[in-house]
């Protein structure tokens, strides 16, 4: 491992950030997506530098393939889109990238000044940047190019002895992102990580502020969780610490006055978890679907009907679902799989 130093203000050495080799980290360039792979290289070759960023960083040090690729880098949105013509700038509050490929769409984004000081699209250097991360396993930067892994805040061992541990200040973390709590408890799901009792308690202490996030904000991640492959576990634990209630209240609702409705539902999302690790790609309609069918078979003011109205029903799928907000698209064929599949279910007492 090699260690990068700064010097302070006094003249001395100062550690800034460690430096793992490949064959300490492991990382196969097998695992980087190709076009991912691509836009670094680019980058590079133009005088930039360019980095895997994030959750992708995370999954690779775990051994698994990132659903998603995000690079991070020092060239400015419109030298970005000059770069590459497959490409849009996005956003107000803060410009970045969307590079366009047949079957995806990959973010790079400009580092991010620690503090903007009130103002928008305030860029930094990559110093900067990772203060702005969430947890110490997310602020990992990969380069593909010469496969070393940065890391500036000890988040590669945090993720080796399974520590969730926040990059911002306790007093700060929920108040400025309330996401970030379902993020906490989803992390340290999917990858083991124990969060420690400090974060726990700033959790509890600031659970209310949920009510401030935006329908869109909450579609976003209640997706990413039924369509992570271990839906019923994160589910579960949201549950327990009582995020639920903000995330699907009707659901909240059902799960703690229903016994036989908990027993159907967690029994659909651990079918949902199977057949989404069994895919490469599960569609948001399918999670849907798995997500409403115990309520609307069972529970709805439908159940005894021998048709289902479906313009009636889309109507209160959707209210059953608030605040999450998906797609008219997705509910309308998460219904009309419901419908195809209706006496299947009936027959078997479940999926």
């Amino acid at each position: 491992m090699l260690i990068r130093y700064k010097t302070s203000e006094d003249g001395r050495a100062v550690k800034q950030a460690e430096i793992y080799q490949p064959q300490e980290h492991g990382i196969s360039n097998d695992l980087i997506d190709a076009d991912a792979f691509k836009i670094a290289r680019r980058l590079r070759n133009h005088g930039h530098t360019a980095y895997v960023v994030g959750g992708a960083v995370r999954d690779l040090v775990l051994g698994k393939y990132p659903k998603d690729f995000d690079l991070v880098t020092d060239a400015l949105p419109g030298r970005i889109r000059k770069l590459f013509r497959n490409s849009r700038v996005i956003g107000k509050r803060f410009r970045l990238v969307h590079i366009f490929f047949r079957d995806k769409i990959i973010e790079v984004s400009t580092f991010r000044a620690r503090e903007a000081g009130g103002f928008n699209n305030v860029y930094g250097v990559v110093e900067e940047d990772v203060l702005r991360r969430d947890f110490t396993m997310n602020a990992l930067y990969y380069c593909p190019i010469d496969r070393t892994v940065i890391d500036y805040v000890g988040g590669y061992r945090d993720i080796v002895e399974q520590r969730l541990k926040p990059v911002i200040p306790l007093e700060r973390i929920f108040s400025e992102d309330p996401v970030r709590m379902v993020r906490a408890l989803k992390y340290s799901t999917t990858t083991g990580a124990k969060m420690p009792w400090s974060l726990r308690r700033q959790l509890r202490r600031d659970i209310d502020r949920l009510e401030e996030c935006s329908q869109s904000r909450m579609t976003e991640e209640v997706f990413k969780i039924l369509l992570s492959g271990s839906a019923a576990s994160i589910l579960r634990m949201a549950r327990k610490y009582k995020l639920l209630q903000y995330m699907l209240p009707e659901v909240d609702a059902l799960l703690r006055t229903t016994r036989d409705y908990r027993k159907r539902f967690f029994h659909s999302m651990e079918r949902l978890d199977a057949e989404t690790n069994q895919r490469d790609e599960m569609h948001r309609s399918i999670a849907l679907a798995h997500l409403c069918a115990d309520y609307l078979y069972t529970l709805s003011e439908f159940r005894e009907l021998r048709k289902i109205p479906f313009k009636e029903a889309y109507i209160e799928l959707k209210r059953f679902i608030h605040p999450v907000v998906p797609a008219n698209r997705d509910v309308e064929k998460a219904l009309a799989y419901l419908l195809k599949r209706r006496k299947r279910y009936l027959q078997s007492g479940g999926w």
